[in-house]
């Protein structure tokens, strides 16, 4: 188990520490132009194998493909390092993704070959406080260490920690129970994985590349709509489906798939521009932005492990209630972090935007309700993830356990990277309203681009530099605001929500008490 939590530490670690270090180690490689692909070709690989490994998990055992993924994502991390061009970096990071999307899901997937029901739920809780560990210090991690060393440095830190969780592994991981045919989803992988990435695709570029509203757009989706009917007939058809069909009738399964892919669209939404609030108008450095964020990590621990500790004793139900209740409260309370232009004024100083000036005023003016809340949002996110997967295992047959697995973390990833795409388009609507209303000069406002990055446009208009933070301040205090709403929607399904005995499966049953009587 502390294997496991090692190599998740490590996959969580790069899932974030590219968004500190990106600019820097752009410039250095002489790729600015190419920079949403460092992020973009680790997600797209990590999200394609998540079901995949899964599935191959429940086929071969979770031990060689475990051992697999972390070679991958070791050479992917050397490699990534020596990078000598931006290139050479973002295919890296494509090897690093497709080591993280064995990890993650076959890490989780372990859990119910080393626990029993009523354990799993404490060790889901460890190993969603590692995730909110590594997801949270990434930035923090990144920032120190292209300060003090390099920002290859970033990414040959996976090694050691490859390494630890490889001789913790080796020896201890479980090996296959199952040893009859072994039947592998060709045609279903291949379907599957074109779908998933012509959609996160679509998503990932829709409104930046081309309009959402485009030949390239309605061509996209009429490509998924036909992938996926195709996929659907070939899943009714295969010997053994990467993902079966009759998972629609595990109403826990679909239950918790409809969760997650709200809480994944929610916590973007209200997390993503965090770090950003306190760079881009608070003035901090990027060190001390990951410093502040230790508050959510600290939440998440807190509730995490104790949800997976006293699940058995509450149910479900209490902690996927608390949970969205306490991210409203925190997001609402986030929302209030309302500035003027005159506020703005008195602190210009920021250090991204290269400004001279005293930025403490607003920091300390907002240092409390920024750190309480996150701090409460790190609470409501703990809450939920280890709850949700426990519920998932402790409902899936045995022989399944990677599948089931998969697939909700599948659709939690997705609803992710559709979080980012909302939450983007939300606040550019809301940031040209808000820059009409604070300037009224239609020459500026002509020149000022609606998108997140127009705060880097103030050394350009430095005579209206509180206008616009004041502007982009406002914009993403809204999207916090929206986030916790549309977190809040996940108290109804926490209502209803109700874990399922999972059925009887003869075969696995044989075998398991063949090999606990001392047969096998």
């Amino acid at each position: 188990m502390i294997g496991l939590c090692v190599a998740m530490l490590g996959a969580c670690f790069d899932g974030t520490i590219v968004g500190t270090i990106g600019t820097k180690l752009a410039e250095d490689l002489g790729g600015l132009s190419l920079y949403a692909w460092m992020t973009t070709a680790y997600l797209l690989c990590e999200t394609i194998m998540i079901p995949i490994a899964g599935k191959l998990s429940d086929i071969y055992g979770r031990k060689p493909l475990f051992l697999i993924g972390l070679g991958l994502f070791a050479i992917g991390s050397v490699l990534a390092g020596l990078s000598t061009n931006m290139e050479m970096f973002i295919a890296c990071r494509a090897v690093q993704g497709i080591g993280g999307g064995i990890l993650i899901p076959v890490a989780t997937a372990a859990v119910a070959d080393l626990y029993s029901p009523r354990e799993r739920a404490r060790m889901q809780g460890i190993l969603g406080a590692i995730f909110g560990v590594g997801s949270g210090i990434g930035p923090l991690i990144g920032g120190y260490i292209e300060g003090a060393i390099s920002w290859h440095w970033c990414f040959y830190i996976n090694i050691p920690l490859a390494l630890i969780a490889f001789i913790l592994t080796i020896k201890k991981f479980p090996t296959p129970v199952n040893d009859g045919e072994k039947h592998i989803d060709v045609k279903g992988i291949a379907f599957l994985s074109l779908l998933l990435l012509d959609i996160l695709l679509l998503i990932e570029f829709g409104g930046k590349e081309f309009e959402w509203v485009s030949v390239e757009s309605i061509a996209m989706v009429v490509i998924a709509i036909v992938l996926a009917v195709v996929f659907v007939k070939i899943e009714h058809k295969a010997i053994d489906p990467i993902l079966a069909p009759h998972l629609i009738h595990n109403k826990t399964v679909v239950m918790a798939a409809v969760f997650m892919a709200i809480f994944g669209i929610g916590m973007i939404g209200s997390m993503m521009f965090t770090n950003m609030l306190a760079v881009g108008v608070f003035g901090l450095t990027t060190l001390q932005a990951g410093i502040w964020s230790l508050a959510m990590v600290v939440g998440m621990m807190i509730t995490s492990i104790s949800s997976g500790a006293l699940v058995e004793r509450t149910g479900y139900k209490l902690w996927l209630i608390a949970g969205p209740i306490l991210c409203f409260l925190g997001l609402f309370y986030l929302s209030g972090m309302t500035v003027n232009p005159d506020m703005v004024d008195t602190m210009i100083g920021n250090p991204m935007l290269g400004i001279a000036g005293d930025a403490d005023y607003l920091q300390e003016t907002f240092m409390g309700r920024y750190l309480t809340g996150t701090f409460i949002l790190g609470l409501g996110l703990g809450c939920m993830m280890s709850v949700v997967m426990s519920a998932v295992q402790n409902s899936s047959k045995p022989t399944e356990m990677g599948m089931t697995t998969s697939s909700v973390n599948l659709i939690r990833s997705i609803g992710t990277t559709m979080g980012t795409a909302i939450f983007t388009m939300v606040i550019n609507s809301k940031l040209s309203g808000e820059l009409a209303t604070w300037i009224d000069d239609p020459d500026v406002l002509g020149q000022l681009t609606p998108d997140t990055g127009v705060i880097g446009q103030i050394v350009q208009f430095p005579q209206y530099a509180g206008e616009i933070m004041t502007a982009f301040s406002n914009s993403v205090d809204f999207s916090f605001l929206a986030g916790g709403c549309i977190i809040l929607l996940l108290v109804i399904i926490g209502i209803i929500f109700k874990a399922q005995k999972p059925e009887e499966d003869p075969e696995f049953e044989a075998v398991k008490h063949k090999i606990e009587s001392g047969e096998e």
